[in-house]
């Protein structure tokens, strides 16, 4: 029979590193939000968290990657909405977060949660901070959890 190893969803005694950005803080806020009391509600405590706010999506690879390596964190959550508008900018915002974050993830003992929306549009966004869609910041941190525990037992 094989072994088979989960990680639960019980956050006591982790620590977080959050990187949020202020870019499209109207979605971005809501998303720590939900973060915040996804942890909380598993029991993290407030002083286990540190969040960093940065300008945009595209500075959430190297913040992420300073907390990552801090020796400091359990898990890292990176938060930011970059929603598509009528230039390519877009395309390139996204694609570099996305990949910055991942690579972080690849080269880090800890693991390294995306929590960035890339959206078509803005209802898209906020259906996805906390209305129809749920909270993906709250998404987020259970991945976190989960993981981090994940981690510990392996």
């Amino acid at each position: 029979m094989p072994t088979y190893i989960d990680g639960q969803l019980n956050a006591r005694g982790m620590k977080f590193g959050i990187a949020v950005s202020r870019f499209n803080h109207f979605i971005t806020d809501r998303l720590l939000e939900g973060c915040l009391d996804a942890l909380i509600r598993h029991g993290a405590a407030d002083s286990d968290v540190t969040v960093v706010r940065v300008p945009g999506a595209f500075e959430l690879p190297a913040v992420t990657k300073r907390l990552a390596t801090a020796g400091r964190f359990d898990a890292v959550i990176a938060l930011g909405a970059v929603i598509r508008g009528e230039t390519p900018h877009f395309d390139y915002i996204a694609s570099e977060a996305t990949k910055g974050i991942a690579q972080v993830g690849m080269q880090s003992d800890v693991p390294v949660i995306l929590g960035v929306l890339t959206t078509d549009t803005l209802e898209q966004a906020i259906e996805r901070a906390g209305t129809k869609a749920g909270n993906k910041g709250a998404d987020a941190a259970l991945t976190a959890i989960e993981m981090a525990d994940l981690r510990k037992r392996l």
